[in-house]
């Protein structure tokens, strides 16, 4: 395999969740430009409710009103399973007695350095906290097998919902050992 090496950053935009970077890199066949979203990371959750797994439909710009996995953006200094305690509290008003990692995937490494941190999270109980002001969450329960047939069907117009319940899956209750239904 060539080498690549990166030679210059400008930040073209900072938003508050991201900021664009333009990079220089030079490669075997010289020098390029790659226009990366530089942002520091999420979590998703897979709420399990005795054998139900919880999700949150909320509106979703510029795609309109989506049902997905609870999720959310680290904090800066934060480790991602403190944001996944934080973040099942706003989004579902439970704390999660336990959080388990099940997998971490780029969301989309041709242009973002956002990792996708996912986590069973199960023992729930009630301790809500208040929701971040753009959010506007109605909460939804779906048993195990009825979550994971939409996940296979592509259902969810949501690839972090789907890969996370499909991480989840051989965790999951109801499921049958070695068909992961």
């Amino acid at each position: 395999m060539a080498d690549f090496e990166e030679i210059a950053r400008e930040e073209i935009f900072r938003g508050a969740a991201f900021r664009l970077e333009r990079r220089r890199v030079r490669g075997p066949a010289g020098t390029f430009a790659r226009d990366v979203v530089v942002h520091p990371g999420a979590v998703v959750l897979v709420p399990l409710l005795g054998t139900d797994v919880i999700f949150v439909r909320q509106w979703r710009h510029p795609m309109g009103f989506l049902t997905e996995l609870p999720a959310g953006t680290l904090e800066a200094g934060e480790e991602p399973i403190e944001t996944a305690g934080r973040e099942i509290r706003e989004e579902t008003g439970c704390r999660a007695g336990r959080l388990v990692p099940i997998g971490r995937t780029y969301a989309a490494p041709g242009y973002s350095t956002e990792l996708l941190h996912f986590f069973l999270a199960t023992d729930l109980a009630p301790d809500p906290l208040p929701p971040d002001a753009d959010e506007d969450i109605q909460i939804l329960r779906l048993p195990v097998p009825e979550a994971l047939r939409r996940a296979r069907a592509g259902a969810f117009d949501d690839a972090k919902t789907e890969l996370g319940l499909l991480l989840a899956s051989s965790r999951l209750p109801g499921i049958r050992e070695g068909d992961g239904t």
